[in-house]
């Protein structure tokens, strides 16, 4: 069984059942990763690109072990080393990797949209490794994971979705994820921050993490993203991190059993405190090592391998 698409472009397309079949393929790939040699033949002769025209340490890397792990051939390219820089447009790019004969093209890039973009003009299966405020689906399938494997079952959880809402293309893919899986999802942050067609979607919009932390099983905090932002959303960092922040004082108010996480990289001292980071209810670690399987999984899914 695959997946209906050859493409991944976000979450809000997948169906319940493909996701579930997503989690239980990297469930079955963890255990590759645990064997002394890290590898099966399963997408030999398969050439992946991961092609990121933005900073990443996390997704690009793990991607990358993923698909060697796969024994797929990888060529990086990032923003600064393609044609782009001379003025080629995506779709040219697009076709130049298509008349390479490329299986597959893991994207990353500023502007929404490229992904879908690309995916149009390409005879490849296309990854979407975010794009600009829209969508950042392996991070939420990741994420699923991950929670998953702490609680045994995702039906009935209540989460947090806390900070810079309005800029993360995680927190929407987490939104349409979770809520498919029988999550319940409330966002906390201040309105300045909070999307307008969150309405549409029927979450509940608290303005402080202090009404909600007796109540959720997760936080996920959100990075404030400066880099983002053109206007003035907040009045100071130090503000924003006093009601929206997560330190040992806040810790006294959670719900027992609750997890922290966080997708990367850390702000320390502005969404998270290193006493929570560092701490045992903190899944961000192993938010990170289960990128590898899932995102494995997904690979071997949309490219068709047979698993041996």
């Amino acid at each position: 069984m695959f997946l209906r698409s050859k493409h991944l472009l976000g979450t809000k397309d997948l169906q319940k059942e493909e996701i579930e079949l997503i989690l239980n393929t990297a469930e079955s790939f963890e255990e590759v990763l645990e064997r002394e040699i890290k590898k099966v033949p399963t997408l030999r002769g398969k050439t992946i690109v991961n092609f990121f025209a933005e900073p990443s340490t996390r997704t690009r890397t793990s991607f990358e072990l993923a698909a060697k792990r796969l024994s797929a051939d990888v060529v990086n390219i990032s923003g600064k080393s393609s044609a782009l820089v001379k003025g080629e447009s995506l779709v040219d790019t697009a076709r130049t990797l298509e008349s390479m004969r490329v299986d597959a093209v893991v994207v990353r890039h500023r502007a929404a949209g490229v992904p879908h973009l690309l995916s149009r003009v390409g005879n490849f299966s296309v990854i979407n490794a975010g794009d600009g405020m829209h969508e950042h689906p392996t991070q939420a399938l990741l994420d699923l994971y991950t929670v998953r494997k702490r609680f045994g079952n995702l039906r009935g959880l209540k989460m947090a979705i806390v900070g810079d809402i309005l800029h993360s293309r995680v927190a929407r893919s987490n939104i349409f994820a979770f809520t498919k899986m029988g999550i319940e999802v409330v966002l906390v942050a201040p309105y300045t921050l909070i999307p307008a067609d969150v309405e549409a979607l029927g979450i509940e919009v608290f303005p402080s993490l202090k009404e909600v932390l007796s109540e959720v099983d997760i936080i996920y905090l959100l990075r404030f993203q400066l880099e983002r932002q053109e206007e003035t959303f907040i009045p100071s960092l130090r503000e924003y991190s006093e009601f929206y922040g997560l330190g040992s004082a806040e810790l006294k108010n959670c719900k027992e059993g609750a997890v922290v996480m966080h997708p990367g990289p850390l702000n320390r001292g502005v969404e998270i405190r290193s006493e929570v980071a560092d701490s045992t209810i903190s899944l961000v670690q192993a938010q990170v090592e289960s990128g590898v399987a899932v995102r494995m999984a997904v690979l071997y899914l949309l490219l068709g391998g047979v698993k041996k």
